[in-house]
């Protein structure tokens, strides 16, 4: 037992050592978390190589989180960053799987893209379409990327994990070159905020989730509501980011200022760190304060209890390696790394 836990108390410095190779996946909206996140990364070459940005459904559809995305990378002046589309959707999962879920069991509190024109594609607020395209090569980026440099390659996943399990189905054999995966997205010990039982990641994709979750990938780390409903960002933290003026600044004042939490006009109102504490681990892992290994699943039965959190039953799944859950964390630490990479003058 003194060996395991200490075997456990060095896995943040362990999966914080050297310069991280970066595949960066992400179902962006306009800035929020994910966009906070890129900018984290690439605001810090020293440790981290961003070797691609591909766009997954979730938050929004693929080709809307695309365009986010690139009006990101053309502020940040890294247009030689790639990005790329992935799936049309999620394996399963749909938007009327999603109504007949709110008419039998109640409301849910958050459907993303679901409630979204699929076709409507629009440009950050202020700024033209972009001129610039994505590839639409996602899922073959991966695999190919992985395949090149074999065990040096963490995967960034911000979103519904659909991108990745698709690259596990089509070549199995890469689950054990990965590096890690590094992800936002479950719950064990608190509600969901999707549905009451479910994050809204795995929730959006429960099959990709599972998929990934059973796999063999050497190194799993799991940032999920659990330790994401420590990290509360309220207007005075908001108003430490914004009163710094950059393009980047603008740009979150425009999303969390006016569209969600809406500090301007809903002073009282809150958010969370949510995507970016997996950018802060890839930088700076010692924010966390607590973690536990488990062994992890989903639920894919259609019902109410649909992409929750389970133990895995090790006989389904003999092969699949265990799960870094974080639980705690030093939040004035993180936070002024947060501040500090999206407040950078350049």
């Amino acid at each position: 037992m003194l060996r395991l836990l200490a075997a456990l108390l060095v896995v943040p410095a362990l999966f914080g050592a050297g310069r991280e190779t970066v595949l960066f996946d992400t179902d962006s909206g306009l800035f929020g978390d994910d966009g906070a996140a890129l900018v984290m990364l690439l605001r810090s070459p020293s440790q981290v190589s961003v070797q691609g940005v591909t766009i997954v459904p979730g938050n929004v559809w693929g080709p809307q989180g695309a365009e986010y995305m690139l009006h990101i990378l053309d502020l940040l002046k890294r247009t030689s960053v790639s990005v790329s589309l992935g799936a049309d959707g999620p394996l399963i999962h749909t938007a009327p799987m999603a109504r007949e879920s709110e008419r039998r069991w109640g409301g849910l509190s958050y459907i993303g893209a679901f409630a979204q024109d699929r076709a409507a594609v629009i440009p950050a607020p202020g700024a033209k379409l972009n001129s610039r395209k994505p590839r639409r090569d996602a899922v073959n980026s991966i695999i190919s990327e992985i395949e090149r440099h074999p065990g040096e390659v963490t995967i960034v996943a911000l979103g519904p994990m659909t991108n990745i399990a698709l690259a596990l189905l089509m070549k199995p054999d890469i689950e054990t070159k990965i590096k890690r995966i590094v992800f936002m997205g479950g719950n064990i010990r608190v509600p969901g905020n999707a549905s009451p039982a479910a994050e809204f990641n795995f929730w959006f994709d429960p099959e990709a989730a599972r998929i990934v979750l059973r796999s063999r990938i050497p190194q799993k780390v799991m940032f999920g509501l659990d330790i994401c409903n420590l990290a509360k960002i309220r207007k005075p933290e908001f108003d430490q980011i914004v009163k710094i003026k950059t393009p980047i600044t603008d740009l979150y004042r425009e999303d969390l200022g006016t569209h969600y939490p809406a500090f301007i006009t809903k002073p009282d109102a809150s958010a969370y760190l949510w995507d970016s504490l997996v950018a802060a681990y890839i930088i700076d892992p010692d924010f966390v304060t607590k973690f536990e290994s488990r062994y992890l699943d989903v639920t894919t039965n259609w019902g109410q209890f649909y992409g929750s959190t389970v133990p895995l039953d090790r006989k389904a799944a003999p092969t699949a390696t265990p799960v870094t859950v974080m639980f705690g964390l030093d939040f004035k630490r993180v936070f002024a790394l947060y501040k500090d990479k999206l407040t950078k003058v350049e």
